[in-house]
């Protein structure tokens, strides 16, 4: 596949119709009975319009809490007349209780702490801190059942399989992490970002806690919210350190903060909203750009390299079929960063993929490599690598694109290589992170509701039940990918090959757990379920 390339904007550019994706939910991830946010009456949708190479792009934003038609010069974007009067685009939303009733609730007037303890719960991904600590982490890993997913049938071989898994990636995983230091850098990093933001939080006058809370490793976020409880926090405001949302990073994360909630009383009755995607925000876009400009000016052309955004993968069928926002968020991620750019006339060439696929199954495209290989021959000479997922390094950052990917290219025919590094504890990142803190605190407690002031994502605030009911409601049975190999016959015979495939492997599991024989015993691979 061809990835897409966007040239910088000529002074003039013609007119032609180009569409691609909107940075919009599909409709399977609105199934929701009822809206969260507003009455259906200002639920209407807008239109933006990009100008760039000669190309018109029209795309449609479902986001309801701001009603504008907009379009875009070559300078960015402008707003023609608002479809809602400005008194209702300024009013803050209430909950649909509230909306249902005479009475007119302002939320600005809500205080943000009084006699409340304010905690903020950092969600990250997690990593090994050693080599010893690979193989297990890798367990945690597979054995979450949004990694791997088996029919509910042979839901008691996910442990089993969790381990054959990790036993067998673990020497290839602790060469890499060997090569970065022996190690993960993200819990430090994550500890780092936690005390600045507690820093920035305590400067903007909000003597906040912040817990860090890993899905995968120490400290895990069962850990986290054992310390919250200790502390008595009764305000909680969850923060996944993910910029765009994904059932699959985001909302793995809220699944299991749902699972924790339900079975605990202290947490039931203790108030918390989730922001699950800060993209848009103007400090975090600011920020990119600034690590972005200055890499470019390391070039001595800088105006001829091209901006290579790398973002994490994720299946296909998290896109298609359960309405993961996270391509639609992605794309609009990148070209608020570019529309920032350009303000600064840095108008380079720039181009998405996506990265760390695995597995025989399709993901999203164009995919990093693939797409490097094809900028070498079309003679791209500079390439700026621009990790747009993370905030963090990690081994991701550290080893796949620094090592792989930047071999790669130099043997495409790219002679100049750059990467912009992860934001980490970068100031104005942070001290942006403590606004949206501090913005959400109004409504914790409330219904999914947000600030109609500041930019909006396609996930808006809301409580950990709210989003997973809105965004996620097929997260009890994700779609299974759709097999796809290089010599197959059509896709529905490989989907069925595959299924078949899965079958037997699946009996062979059975066996050797119910039997406790076989080649996995004997090469030690499953002593722990015999």
């Amino acid at each position: 596949m061809n990835s897409p390339i966007h040239a910088p904007s000529p002074p003039s550019s013609s007119s032609c119709s180009y569409n691609r994706p909107p940075p919009c939910l599909s409709p399977g991830s609105r199934n929701f009975k009822s809206p969260l946010l507003l009455p259906l009456t200002i639920r209407t949708s807008q239109k933006m319009y990009r100008c760039s190479g000669g190309h018109v792009e029209a795309s449609s934003n479902t986001n309801p809490l701001k009603n504008y038609v907009m379009g875009r010069s070559t300078s960015g974007w402008f707003e023609t007349q608002p479809l809602v009067s400005e008194q209702l685009v300024r009013r803050r939303l209430l909950p649909v209780e509230a909306l249902a009733t005479p009475t007119v609730q302002d939320l600005s007037d809500t205080p943000l702490i009084g006699d409340d303890k304010i905690g903020v719960l950092l969600l990250n991904l997690g990593g090994p801190e050693t080599l010893e600590d690979v193989q297990p982490f890798l367990f945690n890993l597979f054995a979450d059942p949004d990694i791997i997913r088996l029919p509910r049938l042979f839901s008691f071989l996910q442990k089993p399989l969790a381990k054959f898994v990790s036993v067998l990636r673990a020497p290839k995983s602790k060469e890499g992490y060997a090569s970065i230091g022996g190690g993960s850098p993200l819990r430090r990093m994550t500890d780092a970002q936690a005390e600045e933001l507690r820093k920035s939080l305590w400067a903007k006058n909000v003597p906040a806690k912040v817990y860090v809370g890993m899905r995968y490793w120490h400290p895990f976020t069962e850990e986290a919210i054992e310390q919250i409880k200790r502390d008595g926090i009764t305000k909680l405001v969850v923060l996944p350190l993910y910029p765009q949302f994904s059932i699959s990073t985001s909302g793995s994360s809220l699944r299991l903060l749902e699972s924790i909630f339900r079975e605990d009383e202290y947490l039931v009755k203790m108030q918390h909203t989730v922001i699950p995607s800060w993209y848009q925000r103007e400090g975090y876009i600011n920020a990119m750009a600034n690590l972005i400009e200055k890499e470019l000016k390391g070039f001595d052309f800088p105006e001829k390299v091209m901006i290579f955004f790398s973002a994490h993968g994720v299946p296909l069928a998290y896109v298609e079929e359960a309405g993961d926002p996270y391509k639609a968020e992605m794309e609009e991620c990148v070209d608020l960063i570019m529309e920032e750019l350009e303000n600064r006339k840095i108008t380079n060439a720039y181009t998405l993929a996506y990265q760390s696929r695995v597995g025989p199954v399709e993901w999203l495209k164009p995919y990093t490599d693939e797409t490097i290989v094809e900028l070498g021959k079309k003679g791209v000479k500079s390439l700026l690598a621009v990790p747009i997922s993370f905030v963090s390094e990690h081994i991701e950052t550290l080893e796949e694109i620094d090592v792989e990917y930047k071999e790669l290219a130099l043997n495409s025919g790219i002679e100049k290589w750059g990467r912009v590094p992860a934001l980490g504890t970068e100031p104005t990142f942070i001290s942006d992170l403590a606004d949206a803190v501090i913005e959400s605190l109004p409504y914790v407690g409330a219904m999914a509701v947000s600030n109609l002031e500041a930019r909006q994502s396609l996930v808006p605030l809301g409580s950990v039940e709210e989003l997973l009911a809105a965004y996620d409601s097929q997260r009890r049975e994700l779609p299974p990918p759709v097999i796809v190999w290089e010599w197959g016959w059509t896709k529905s015979a490989e989907t069925w090959n595959g299924r078949a495939a899965m079958l037997a492997v699946l009996l062979l599991l059975f066996l050797e757990v119910s039997t406790g024989e076989g080649f996995l015993h004997q090469w030690g691979i499953l002593p722990l379920f015999r």
